[in-house]
């Protein structure tokens, strides 16, 4: 009795990888293909290799990585802020699938969220930010000309949480040069006496004046140009 259930297992398990091969959409299929890909639907050797995965060469057979961005699969010129940066040139290696998973809703995979690596650059276009990211265009970066990773870093880039009216307004006469308050760079640490009309002797002998002596860090007390100032009795003689 045993022979013809093994038998039957037999079968059925060649029925299935015989399907796998001759019908794998139906068979193994995570999901329908993104819209621009669903003539590929029922195609899926055309970027799977058997029993291998998806290689990225069939990828490139038809996306060719210097037009990505540029032109389209058919090679029609790609207008200009039409589509996103062409930024696949500086890829280091043309890995599709770290950032593409072209079944539109995934059954299988669905929780695997897929973020884009910065690592994947060329080091020369991960120090240019500006090839692919609009510069925003408030008041304090406006006034930045160094690169964007003195401050931020890819791997949390958003949400940005600073909010430097927090601890200084940046209007009127110091609507200014990062460089004035934040020497060599250095952006831990800030000073007043970077304009002509601080003179650090006489702003000493000022606050001595008002019985104040911790006067190192100005904008504890001071948080804007004129008005709304706020004080602290913290460095106050008594």
């Amino acid at each position: 009795m045993k022979h013809p259930i093994w038998i039957g297992l037999a079968l059925v398990l060649g029925v299935i990888i015989y399907l796998s091969f001759v019908r794998p959409h139906e068979m193994l299929s995570p999901g329908n293909l993104i819209p621009a890909h669903s003539p590929l639907q029922t195609d899926c050797f055309a970027c799977h290799a058997p029993l291998r995965g998806v290689s990225a060469d069939r990828c490139i057979s038809c996306h060719v990585v210097a037009d990505i961005g540029l032109r389209t699969t058919k090679g029609v010129k790609i207008a200009s802020g039409q589509g996103r940066p062409p930024f696949h040139q500086a890829l280091v290696d043309p890995n599709c699938m770290a950032c593409h998973s072209d079944h539109a809703q995934p059954k299988l995979v669905k929780s695997r969220a897929l973020k884009f690596d910065h690592t994947l650059l060329k080091a020369e276009a991960r120090a240019n930010c500006q090839s692919c990211h609009i510069p925003p265009r408030d008041a304090l970066h406006k006034s930045q000309k160094m690169a964007c990773s003195t401050c931020h870093q890819p791997s949390g880039w958003t949400p940005s949480t600073f909010d430097h009216n927090r601890f200084f307004v940046l209007d009127k006469a110091h609507n200014t040069a990062c460089t004035t308050c934040h020497l060599g760079g250095n952006y831990k640490r800030y000073t007043c006496y970077g304009c002509h009309e601080h003179q650090q002797a006489a702003i000493i002998a000022a606050h001595r004046e008002e019985g104040m002596i911790n006067i190192e860090k100005c904008a504890r007390c001071h948080r804007r140009a004129e008005g709304d100032v706020e004080r602290v009795d913290e460095g106050r003689e008594d």
